[in-house]
């Protein structure tokens, strides 16, 4: 195979929570009184972050519902995309497992996105904590009576966290293709919900002061 040049483009910015934000850490016990449903934290500062695996995976699955594209070659026909085509902007940018693939290195590295200074800031001054407990329960339709009570912890609206995907760019690559693919999928986000219970009011967020390259980035404005 040829050899082949790499230069990495960076995107940067912030993504602020306009509702409360539910990305789950999982808990194999809930201690009396405790919370069912608590979200992942750093365990260096105690304060929740969201990892890229979070957007990485949103993103791809609504640029797929998007593109139309499932499956690839794998048996499971409703999978993510895994068909390797040298032209496939979903294989090239997020990765696929097919061993006869032609799109090389995935191009897209997101990063784990950590609370801002300005957050951090916010929240020692007032005094907050960067969580709250909500609770939700299961109506019943004939008495119209709650039950089946269940705590989530959410991490609480107002806050930012610092964003970023380092781009891989090859020789031979469509620089402004992927792009453009990228910010179709960060405003599809916007659109749509990060995190869990994103039909329950959860997750809605926007993208703030993104950077390519160290230049503005500008995506459709549909989260205000």
């Amino acid at each position: 195979m040829e050899q082949q040049n790499l230069t990495i483009k960076k995107i940067t910015g912030k993504i602020k929570l306009l509702t409360g934000l539910h990305i789950g850490a999982g808990s194999e016990t809930i201690e009396i009184g405790g919370i069912d449903n608590p979200v992942i934290k750093d365990p260096r500062t105690g304060l929740p972050y969201i990892p890229g695996s979070s957007i990485k995976g949103k993103m791809r699955s609504l640029l797929e519902t998007s593109e139309k594209k499932f499956g690839g070659k794998d048996k499971d026909k409703n999978g993510p995309c895994n068909c390797g085509k040298i032209d496939c902007l979903i294989c090239k940018v997020f990765g696929n497992t097919n061993k006869d693939s032609k799109t090389g290195i995935t191009r897209a590295v997101f990063r784990d996105c950590f609370l801002d200074d300005e957050s951090i800031r916010m929240l020692n001054e007032r005094n907050l904590t960067a969580t709250e407990a909500k609770m939700e329960n299961t109506i019943d339709r004939i008495r119209g009576t709650a039950y089946n009570p269940r705590t989530t912890e959410r991490v609480i609206a107002g806050l930012s966290f610092d964003f970023e995907i380092a781009l891989r760019i090859l020789s031979g690559d469509d620089e402004k293709q992927i792009k453009e693919f990228i910010k179709k999928g960060l405003n599809l986000l916007q659109m749509d919900a990060l995190g869990g219970s994103g039909s329950r009011g959860y997750g809605k967020i926007k993208f703030d002061k993104l950077m390519y390259d160290g230049k503005n980035m500008e995506i459709a404005e549909n989260a205000q």
